[in-house]
């Protein structure tokens, strides 16, 4: 494992302030793809309408050649991102802010910049934490800004059957106003990592899972779980009187693998809603908030 001195922050810290910029098209097709994927009638998405939230993570992609990845199939370290010299790298959380509707069809732009790069280090080893800064702007005009925290760690090898066992099954909080449940499998997974052009080994591969990361199973993606919980967020906000979101904020707890069923809830909160999801072990696996405007 690295020890805190092989973690040169100052160098990493270069990075802040690294700047991209990329262009697309809002395609309808990708939508009704994503639609599809999420379990919704395709056909209920037209031209011009507004993108649902957390679906501009279908578009703006960087197609890389294989060459140019590394080991974990995402890209590889030391171009946009800091080279972060530990092996696991995972999408922790994000704020996001919304504007403007994005229109599907149209044309937009995503602004991104590295803002942050930090180090901690505790029980469970050294930890490094990137926070980059996205705008999406369409028609001249922002629509949306979001900080998405990516967390660098260390593997960890996966629990053997007896600490399972001693683990037990955790209490889940106490159910809320609204409740889903999604059973996500294999080819979900695929679709997902398909449309958002997503690499990553951790959601194809098992073997990668457990001999390298760490993993009991495939793991299910991060901003699958936030798409579904902020969908939950809209949805509630049309049934509660066309409210729309402001603001949406999420952060990551514990990994969700396969052979779960992720249940889905929101309460109701002053000006908006608390969001979680919970595994089938009653493990909580993702936080949000929901404001409205």
């Amino acid at each position: 494992m690295n020890s805190p001195e092989t973690i040169d922050l100052t160098h990493l810290r270069q990075w802040v302030g690294r700047q991209q910029t990329s262009t697309d098209t809002l395609s309808l097709r990708h939508a009704r793809l994503m639609a599809a994927t999420l379990g919704q009638n395709p056909e209920q998405l037209q031209a011009h309408d507004p993108l649902p939230p957390l679906w501009h993570w279908v578009y703006f992609l960087e197609g890389l050649t294989p060459e140019q990845l590394g080991r974990d199939g995402h890209p590889a370290r030391g171009g946009f991102l800091p080279p972060v010299p530990l092996a696991n790298r995972m999408w922790a959380g994000g704020r996001l802010e919304f504007f403007a509707p994005l229109r599907l069809d149209e044309p937009a732009e995503k602004r991104s910049q590295v803002i942050s790069v930090e180090h901690k280090s505790g029980r469970s080893g050294d930890l490094v934490f990137v926070t980059v800064e996205h705008e999406v702007w369409q028609d001249g005009a922002r629509a949306l800004r979001e900080e998405h925290d990516i967390v660098y760690k260390n593997p960890s090898p996966p629990p053997s059957p007896t600490q399972t066992q001693k683990q037990g099954q955790s209490t889940p909080p106490a159910p809320g106003q609204w409740q889903r449940q999604c059973r996500p499998d294999t080819t979900m997974l695929f679709r997902y990592s398909a449309l958002t052009f997503n690499g990553h080994r951790i959601h194809y591969d098992q073997d990668y899972c457990r001999q390298v990361e760490g993993y009991d199973n495939l793991v299910i993606h991060g901003p699958l779980n936030a798409t579904l919980l902020a969908a939950l967020a809209h949805d509630v906000g049309h049934e509660q009187g066309q409210k729309i979101l402001r603001r949406f904020s999420y952060r990551g707890l514990q990994a969700a693998t396969l052979d779960t069923a992720l249940h889905y809830h929101a309460q109701a909160t002053e000006g908006g809603l608390n969001l979680w999801v919970h595994r089938d072990d009653g493990v909580v696996s993702m936080q949000a908030e929901a404001v409205w405007k």
